[in-house]
């Protein structure tokens, strides 16, 4: 950090910004992927995960609008501000900044289809909702892809520790649901069982 400068701020700026938002949004994919359907987290009652989920969500989201705003403002390179939200419009890195678009414009439905939620109803928010999770994976390959921060050294270890991170939640999950019986066949089951029970009763002398 000695090379910083005025005019080199910006640019050290957006690439930290970017950094805290790769994190963050990890840590908010790990939780949404291990929270259960009743909102819960072992040994953590439900409105406390929920607070740490929303908190953590937003201050990712704070992060990365100053990641993009940033970003805009470094005259290092030319970023416009339609590059920052049209995909692969870029002149500068089109691939890369464009998956980046890509990623905040999907924050960004999420963002106002949560504050609209009562008006478009559970089912177009959840569809919503499940699309943003795409988000994450397009932010990491942005991160990498852009800045050769996150392609070696400790940064690249910091990346991989977040993917690992979230591709683990995601197994426990996958291991979860594989283990527990569907409900739906449950019930069936359970009157099967009871249905031999009664034949078995029936048939003593």
């Amino acid at each position: 950090m000695n090379g910083i400068t005025s005019s080199t701020a910006l640019w050290y700026a957006s690439r930290a910004t970017g950094v805290v938002s790769l994190v963050l949004l990890s840590a908010v994919m790990v939780i949404g992927i291990l929270v259960n359907r009743q909102g819960r987290l072992p040994g953590l009652p439900r409105f406390a995960v929920l607070g740490l989920h929303r908190n953590l969500s937003l201050l990712a989201v704070a992060f990365v609008g100053l990641h993009v705003i940033t970003a805009v403002a470094d005259s290092f390179v030319s970023i416009s501000v339609a590059a920052a939200v049209i995909p692969f419009v870029s002149a500068y890195e089109p691939l890369w900044l464009g998956l980046g678009a890509v990623s905040l414009d999907l924050m960004a439905a999420l963002i106002v289809t949560s504050l609209l939620r009562r008006y478009i109803g559970r089912r177009a928010w959840r569809a919503v909702h499940w699309l943003a999770y795409a988000s994450w994976p397009v932010a990491v390959v942005h991160s990498i892809g852009s800045s050769k921060d996150l392609q070696n050294g400790a940064m690249l270890g910091l990346a991989m520790t977040c993917i690992l991170a979230v591709l683990g939640a995601l197994a426990w999950r996958l291991a979860r649901a594989r283990a527990s019986v569907p409900r739906a066949r449950r019930v069936p089951d359970l009157v099967a069982l009871q249905d031999s029970q009664r034949l078995m009763r029936a048939g003593r002398p």
